[in-house]
């Protein structure tokens, strides 16, 4: 940790909810190469999408065409606003495939780590598709980071970022940090809070998450080995420019909005998730899988008991 404010999660291998069936290893071959060679053929793709129509088109059938081929559905509850004006757009973040899964559901722009962009098959496509990286090491990049944000939102485009500044479980979950909620501030744009979780036969998991100190092909090689994985993201309605007094205020709103989406409680200062069979709340529109047809609403959701939360503490 370089200095006292670096998001730091308590998240490890005990949060790991058991691993029920697995991929065998011809299968979990032939998905990390699939993955690999759908990056090389978007990585030939992105300098031509300048001037190939259907950008936002193309963009989401790469990042489609990758979680396919990793052996993940996607299913989104709710609508993202795509009116061409700029919005901000907030989640919790649990695993390397979050912005796979929000890019399928719309192509946008993304602030994340340095690291990211030396990620073996992650990194040089959302390095080409316009991500705009920040040293989290150094708290003097954070104004300029900020500043840019704003710029970009300006433009019209939409942005996500992950307020907790790093990755947990997806049992717990971090606070939402309040300075990149500045630039919504600062470029009088919307926050669009976005809920994600991970099921598996039907049960909410932890497998997928990005942990600890492991590598990103540690937890690559977990992800690809679950039988029936499924990325779930529920659209939340949007925070209107000036409904909170600051930033402080906004991101508290973004945190309840994705926590009540989800089922969450505050425990200890870490949202833990509720056990119940209720399905998540879905705040807007209808649920559509990732090929845009309806799921069923009443499809059992997450019963698998979580970890005990008292000891995730931010």
């Amino acid at each position: 940790m370089s200095h006292l404010w670096m998001p730091a999660s308590p998240c490890g291998d005990g949060c790991l909810t058991p691993e029920e069936g697995r991929v065998g290893p011809v299968r979990r071959a032939l998905r990390l190469t699939g993955a690999v060679l759908i990056v090389a053929a978007g990585l030939v793709l992105v300098p031509l999408l300048a001037v190939l129509p259907g950008r936002d088109r193309i963009v989401r059938a790469v990042f489609r065409g990758l979680l396919a081929a990793l052996g993940v559905r996607l299913v989104v509850r709710g609508e993202l606003d795509g009116s061409g004006r700029g919005a901000l757009v907030v989640s919790n973040h649990i695993s390397f495939a979050d912005i796979m899964g929000l890019n399928a559901m719309r192509p946008m722009r993304a602030l994340a780590k340095r690291e990211i962009a030396s990620w073996p098959v992650l990194g040089p496509l959302v390095s080409r598709a316009g991500t705009v990286f920040l040293d989290r090491e150094r708290l003097s990049a954070l104004p300029d980071a900020v500043a840019e944000l704003a710029t970009t939102l300006r433009s019209g485009a939409l942005v996500t970022v992950n307020p907790e500044g790093t990755t947990w479980c997806g049992a717990a979950s971090g606070q939402f940090r309040p300075a990149l909620f500045q630039a919504a501030i600062d470029a009088g744009v919307p926050v669009r809070p976005v809920a994600i979780r991970y099921l598996a036969g039907g049960r909410e998991t932890t497998r997928p998450a990005f942990i600890g100190p492991e590598s990103l092909i540690a937890s690559l090689r977990r992800a690809v080995a679950v039988p029936d994985l499924t990325l779930e993201l529920t659209v939340c309605p949007e925070i209107a420019p000036g409904r909170a007094a600051d930033r402080r205020e906004l991101a508290a709103l973004a945190q309840a909005a994705v926590a009540s989406a989800l089922g969450t409680v505050t425990v200890a200062g870490a949202p833990a998730r509720v056990r119940s069979s209720a399905p998540a709340r879905t705040p807007a529109g209808p649920a559509q899988a990732g090929d845009g047809k309806p799921v069923d609403r009443a499809a059992p959701a997450a019963t698998r008991a979580v970890p005990a939360v008292a000891r995730h503490r931010p």
